[in-house]
């Protein structure tokens, strides 16, 4: 049988065409027909590559030191609290143990560069009644040897500084509870604890060789106090050591009772803390706000060293610290918190207060103000780190503290 020549090249071509065709086909099979067939295949392409986040040099770096300051695996740990503010820069060590999961002593000490020292030891139990409250016993002894006295009221000159000292052992047992685990607080702490106030070390005149105890209740006296305290309030904050967003409205109670019915009185404080997050918690502007009175019974003083006071890295940051005494006072403070990343922020602030020794006049007229700028080196709930420079009519504060301000 014999084949032309054109009938094999008309095979082969309709041959060539028929395998494009199937070739083009099957292409067209496999290509997405919609957006989400193309999601879809990238998402699987990715889910194949998948791994834990690897935190950086820098990250690694702070979360040991985050977990070095707050002690909450290692046994030893640095221990930064003064006995007392105003003591200059503290150095100290504490050693905590665990006794059950949760539960946990801390023995802990520390001493200042001006000579202040501070021991004690703590039992903390951070989960009682179900997880709704958590309970602090702690004892110990602290001694401060040259705290500034300025006189009382607003209108005192910086330029009139005296010191004066102090011995204090204490004992106490600290209830915090969330009664239905939510944004209202219960706090009640009791306390018995000896001031005995001494003559001042230093480069300033002490107390006693200006004033009497006729002049100046509490010089040179040995108190004896038995200390109530009650708060209630809510608090919907992530935590009072660190948080960006929620707030805390409360009020507190204290009666400081004293067996020889010589220097026993009430304080009530009132607060009102408030964070706004903005741009996703990437600012955060902080408010608060402090008022404090305090009332006697007939015959009774209130030790000048006990008085409500401002000035320190917490309440007018421009100002040496117990710059200002009198029986009531007033604070008000805001912060523009700038978030740098998940250990470090930044912070504007401005305060603003005023003591006085009656209620009436504690409006906004004749406050001290300052502002400035600082740093935060923190955590998800504690900031164990804060540095922050003030200025204030009296010159420029160099603060270094463990704590938030507020």
């Amino acid at each position: 049988m014999r084949i032309s020549y054109e009938k094999i090249l008309k095979f082969g071509v309709t041959l060539m065409f028929l395998l494009v065709n199937m070739r083009s086909a099957g292409a067209q099979s496999q290509e997405p027909t919609t957006r989400e067939t193309v999601v879809e295949q990238d998402q699987a392409k990715k889910s194949q590559n998948l791994h834990a986040y690897t935190p950086t040099k820098a990250e690694r770096w702070m979360a040991e030191a985050q977990e070095a300051l707050t002690a909450t695996e290692r046994n030893w740990h640095p221990y930064f609290e003064s006995a007392y503010p105003g003591g200059g820069f503290p150095f100290g060590s504490g050693f905590a143990r665990y006794v059950s999961p949760f539960n946990k002593v801390d023995l802990r000490g520390s001493y200042t560069t001006l000579g202040y020292a501070r021991v004690e030891a703590e039992f903390l139990a951070p989960r009682i009644f179900h997880r709704r409250g958590s309970l602090q016993i702690l004892g110990g002894w602290r001694e401060a040897t040259q705290v500034a006295f300025y006189g009382l009221g607003t209108d005192t000159s910086d330029q009139h500084r005296l010191n004066y000292g102090f011995q204090q052992p204490y004992a106490s047992v600290y209830l915090d509870v969330r009664p239905r685990r939510r944004t209202f607080r219960l706090q009640g702490r009791l306390e018995f604890t000896q001031w005995k106030e001494q003559p001042g070390e230093g480069d300033f005149p002490s107390v006693e060789t200006v004033f009497t105890p006729q002049t100046l209740p509490g010089v040179g006296a040995s108190v004896t106090y038995v200390h109530a305290e009650g708060s209630a309030g809510f608090d919907w904050r992530t935590s009072s050591g660190y948080s960006r967003r929620g707030g805390f409205y409360g009020v507190t109670f204290h009666q400081y009772h004293d067996p020889d019915h010589l220097f026993g009185f009430q304080q009530i404080d009132y607060e009102a803390i408030q964070h706004i997050p903005i741009l996703r918690e990437a600012w955060t502007v902080s408010l608060h706000a402090l008022a404090s009175g305090t009332n006697t019974s007939e015959g009774e003083q209130i030790p000048f060293f006990m008085l409500p006071s401002l000035g320190n890295g917490d309440t007018l940051r421009g100002f040496s610290s117990w710059r200002f005494r009198d029986r009531d006072r007033l604070l008000l403070q805001a912060e523009w918190r700038i978030a740098i990343n998940r250990f470090f922020d930044s912070a504007f602030f401005v305060d603003a207060g005023k003591v006085a020794a009656h209620k009436r006049d504690l409006d906004l007229h004749g406050l001290k103000t300052d502002y400035g700028f600082g740093i935060r080196f923190h955590g998800p709930t504690t900031t164990p780190l804060r540095i922050d420079v003030a200025k204030s009519n009296e010159g420029l504060i160099l603060v270094f503290a463990t704590s938030q301000a507020f």
